[in-house]
C-alpha cells in the first residue's frame, strides 16, 4: 500500500456476554446490530446456553482463563473502540473483566447487566451482583438495567416514571456514570426510557408501544446499537437516541414474523 494513503478501519467492537444457540440475543444478536449498524465485531463468550424462542435448557460457563485470553488475543491484534458487557454469572468472571478493561484502556463500555430473565428468575447471586456494582459500575460509560434489573439492584418494585429516576439517582450514588433505566415493563401504551448521568443531565426517550411477540434479545440489541454509535463517535445520549431508533425499527420489521414457537428475535437486518 502505497505510504501516502490512509489507513481505513472499521469501528470496532467487541462483546463480552454469553452465547446465544437461538440467535435472537447474547453475542449472536450483539454481532447482529454490529453488522447491520456499519461495524466489525468481536467476541468474548462468557458461556455457551443451549436455548431456544421458549427457553434456557443448559448453561455451560466459559472458563475465566480462557475469557481472558479471548480479551487480550482480539484487543492486542485488532483494537477495540467501544466494548458491550452482557451476562456475567460469577463474581470471578466480573473480576476478569475488570482487570482486562483497566489493562488495555477499553473505551465506551456499555454495561448490560443482565440478571433477571424473562421468567422473573435471578440470574446471579447477591455476591456476583456486589462485584459487578463495585468493579464494572465506576468503570462503564453507562450501564442499561431494565425495569426488573434497576428495581432488583435498588431493592425495590418500579412502579411509574418518578420511581424510575428515583432509582437512576440511587444506582448513579452506587457509582455509576451514566444510567439508561428501560421502561418497557410498565404497563400503558407508551414506553419511556430514561438517561440519567452524575454531571446531572436527564433525557426521556419516548415511543408508543409496538405490538409484537417477538422481543426476545431487544436489550442485547439495545445495548450493542448504542456501543456501535459510540464507536462511530457519537455523544452518548445521541447514540442511546439513534439506538433506540434502531431497535424500533428492528422490532416493527420483525413483528409479523414466525421465527420458533416462543418470543421470536427481533429483525436486526432490517436497514444494513
Amino acid at each position: 500500500m502505497p505510504a501516502d494513503l490512509p489507513i481505513l478501519r472499521y469501528p470496532r467492537l467487541l462483546t463480552i456476554a454469553g452465547s446465544d444457540s437461538g440467535g435472537g440475543a447474547g453475542i449472536q444478536a450483539d454481532l447482529k446490530t454490529f453488522s447491520a449498524l456499519g461495524c466489525f465485531g468481536m467476541t468474548a463468550i462468557t458461556a455457551i446456553t443451549a436455548q431456544n424462542t421458549t427457553g434456557v435448557r443448559a448453561i455451560h460457563a466459559v472458563p475465566v482463563p480462557v475469557l481472558a485470553d479471548q480479551i487480550d488475543a482480539v484487543v492486542e491484534d485488532i483494537g477495540v473502540d467501544a466494548v458491550k458487557i452482557g451476562m456475567l454469572h460469577a463474581p470471578e468472571v466480573v473480576g476478569a473483566v475488570a482487570a482486562a478493561i483497566d489493562r488495555h484502556r477499553l473505551p465506551n463500555v456499555v454495561l448490560d447487566p443482565v440478571m433477571i430473565a424473562t421468567s422473573g428468575a435471578v440470574l446471579i447471586d447477591a455476591a456476583a451482583i456486589a462485584v459487578l456494582v463495585r468493579e464494572l459500575f465506576p468503570r462503564a460509560l453507562v450501564i442499561t438495567p431494565n425495569l426488573d434489573e434497576a428495581a432488583h439492584l435498588v431493592g425495590r418494585p418500579l412502579a411509574d416514571e418518578r420511581d424510575m429516576e428515583d432509582a437512576a439517582a440511587r444506582l448513579l450514588a452506587m457509582g455509576a456514570r451514566a444510567v439508561l433505566i428501560k421502561g418497557g415493563h410498565l404497563a400503558g401504551p407508551q414506553v419511556s426510557d430514561l438517561l440519567a448521568s452524575a454531571s446531572g443531565e436527564r433525557a426521556w426517550i419516548r415511543g408508543g408501544r409496538i405490538d409484537t411477540p417477538n422481543t426476545h434479545g431487544t436489550g442485547c440489541t439495545l445495548s450493542s446499537a448504542i456501543a456501535a454509535f459510540l464507536a462511530q463517535g457519537q455523544a452518548l445520549v445521541d447514540a442511546v437516541q439513534a439506538a433506540n431508533r434502531y431497535v424500533r425499527g428492528a422490532l416493527e420489521a420483525g413483528a409479523g414474523v414466525r421465527a420458533g414457537h416462543g418470543s421470536g428475535p427481533l429483525n436486526h437486518g432490517y436497514a444494513p
